[in-house]
């Protein structure tokens, strides 16, 4: 795809699946499918009123009106703590991991192509929790080396997972069932851990992986931006070459795409966008793996919708969050407790409709 030139004024070419906006030379171009945009403004929207309405939610109940108004600088001084140091920080966060989790797991189903290749199946998302209990239960360690050890273990994992599903290259089947096994050796480790750790150590590195947005504060909001930021582009800029990957290794590289090296660059950059979210928020399981396949059913348009699936994904994490703060009020359930029963039914769900395709 070449830069358009200067002076190149755009050209609007109805499409079957939607609109096709090109320069007059031909040399940029981009399809609009309107179905896909209508439904991500429409999970857009959706997230934004959970968010509303949970803001409102707590011992000092606001309405909608209420929380409106405090966000666009109109309320009082008791609305505005409440709203922008308590409330609005958790919030962020929720959105920010859930899109973070969403998009990882789009491009890990991709990549495998299967839909339980999802971070939290196939063990990154478990790497980065023993990453993080290794330095709470060993070192002791504060927020920041926590966070910083979530990361470091995600990625390790993945480059374990990696090597021992490599031969003659990383085909999806072999990924998923390494990464399963991975996560079950390091569910052990944590499990481990856990138990040979001081009481009140264990209780902390317990709630911690249950995943939670619990208490979280604008230290906690700003790294998830910083990666989004910085993430998401590259794996917009490569969203194209994992359609291609879906083909085939063969037919990808006779198109033109360096196949292991755009599947080595997509694998790294998604399980640092995971790790973060998981240093974030703990592991939130079943986001990564629900909120692809739920998109794609959405919006009905082939290929791999990063977008749409994290959209779900912010969707999917701040609506469990507002169920876990009404399930059994006052009392505010960790959203790992949540997220895990909903998408326990769904992945027996998934299993079953994979089976059953199978046999037929």
């Amino acid at each position: 795809m070449s830069a358009p030139t200067r002076d190149a004024a755009p050209a609007e070419v109805v499409h079957p699946t939607g609109r096709i906006l090109r320069t007059r030379n031909g040399g940029l171009s981009l399809r609009i499918d309107s179905r896909v945009l209508v439904v991500c403004l429409l999970i857009l929207a959706a997230a934004l009123a959970v968010c509303v309405v949970s803001i409102g939610t707590g011992d000092f109940p606001l309405s909608p009106a209420e929380v409106l108004r405090t966000l666009t600088g109109h309320g009082s001084k008791a609305t505005e703590f409440v709203v922008i140091t308590l409330r609005l920080p958790r919030m962020l966060t929720g959105l920010l991991v859930g899109a973070a989790l969403g998009v990882g797991g789009a491009v890990f189903q991709s990549l495998s192509r299967n839909p339980l290749g999802s971070p939290d199946i196939v063990g990154f998302t478990t790497g980065a929790a023993t990453g993080a209990v290794i330095a709470l239960l060993v070192f002791h360690a504060g927020a920041a080396v926590v966070a910083v050890a979530a990361i470091v273990g995600g990625l390790v994992t993945a480059l374990l997972v990696y090597l021992f599903a490599w031969k003659r290259g990383v085909q999806g089947y072999r990924l998923v069932l390494i990464g399963i096994g991975v996560s079950a050796m390091l569910a052990s480790v944590n499990s481990y851990l856990l138990t040979r750790a001081d009481v009140r150590d264990a209780q902390a590195a317990a709630v911690w992986l249950t995943g939670s947005l619990n208490g979280r504060g604008w230290e906690h909001v700003l790294p998830v931006a910083a990666a989004l930021l910085v993430l998401l582009p590259i794996l917009l800029l490569f969203g194209r070459r994992l359609r291609l990957l879906e083909m085939g290794d063969d037919t990808a590289t006779a198109l033109g795409v360096p196949a292991e090296r755009s599947r080595l660059i997509l694998i790294v950059v998604a399980v640092a966008i995971t790790a973060v979210a998981t240093a974030s928020a703990g592991p939130i399981g079943f986001v990564a793996l629900a909120a692809p396949q739920v998109a794609r059913r959405l919006v009905r348009a082939p290929g791999v919708g990063l977008v749409s699936s994290a959209l779900m994904g912010a969707f999917l994490l701040v609506a469990s969050d507002l169920a876990a703060q009404r399930l059994l009020a006052p009392t505010q359930l960790p959203v790992g407790v949540m997220t895990g029963a909903v998408g326990g039914v769904y992945l027996a769900w998934l299993l079953a409709r994979e089976w059953r395709s199978r046999i037929t």
